[in-house]
């Protein structure tokens, strides 16, 4: 897989097998006396009941048709769109009934032909601290890690950031933005994020991070988490 591929995603097939049900039906009959060597060629040329082998398994319908448990699926801890701004969605989490649900800016970054190359979720932290937002941009795993992460806004200073772990869906760098890093997202159009790659370190894989809506998103995200 090439580096500007779309992150892997697994597929679970399942696979299902039943039998058929065979049913018997008994009737009131007449039955004739039979001689020993009569029951004997009975016996020898008796054959299991012939079946449709078009007819569905009836087993088998019934595995896939068990149901889903809806509170399982939309249960606590499970993360759902909210809204969607611009370019950006709004993503909060189910918390139990009565708390407040924490909420972040999604978006997934892709390259020139669609696919996915890294997202970016953004949170806002509480007031009094250095870093007024923060983010978290996920890249392949394929990233050098040691050229770090760098990322500016439309003509900007560019700015480098190093990766704090990698793990099965990528590798991970955490980002604080001070208050004025959050008024340039705002006034910009887009930012550039950039990584390079571990099977081509003398090349560099530059992504583009749409600003449309983030103004109204982030102001969502303030909203949702106070």
């Amino acid at each position: 897989m090439s580096y500007l591929q779309k992150l892997c995603t697994l597929a679970l097939i399942l696979t299902f097998s039943g039998a058929a049900v065979a049913q018997e039906t008994t009737t009131g009959t007449t039955t004739t006396p039979t001689t020993q060597n009569e029951t004997e060629i009975a016996s020898d040329t008796e054959t299991a009941p012939e079946t449709d082998p078009e007819a569905p398994a009836v087993a088998t319908e019934i595995e896939r048709s068990m149901g889903v448990d809806v509170n399982a699926e939309n249960g606590v801890g499970t993360v759902y769109v909210k809204e969607t701004y611009g370019d950006w969605e709004l993503q909060c989490f189910r918390v139990p009934e009565g708390e407040t649900e924490p909420c972040q800016l999604y978006q997934l970054l892709k390259d020139e032909n669609g696919n996915g190359v890294a997202e970016v979720n953004f949170i806002s932290l509480p007031d009094g601290q250095q870093a007024a937002a923060g983010a978290t941009i996920v890249t392949p795993l394929e990233t050098l890690l040691t050229q770090q992460l760098t990322l500016a806004i439309d003509s900007g200073p560019t700015k480098r950031y190093p990766f704090t772990w990698c793990g099965a869906g990528g590798c991970y760098s955490r980002i604080g933005f001070s208050n004025a890093d959050v008024a340039a997202f705002k006034r910009g159009a887009s930012a550039k994020i950039t990584v390079v790659p571990v099977a081509a370190p003398d090349q560099k894989v530059v992504v583009t991070m749409s600003l449309t809506g983030f103004t109204d998103g982030y102001s969502a995200v303030l909203a949702a988490n106070k």
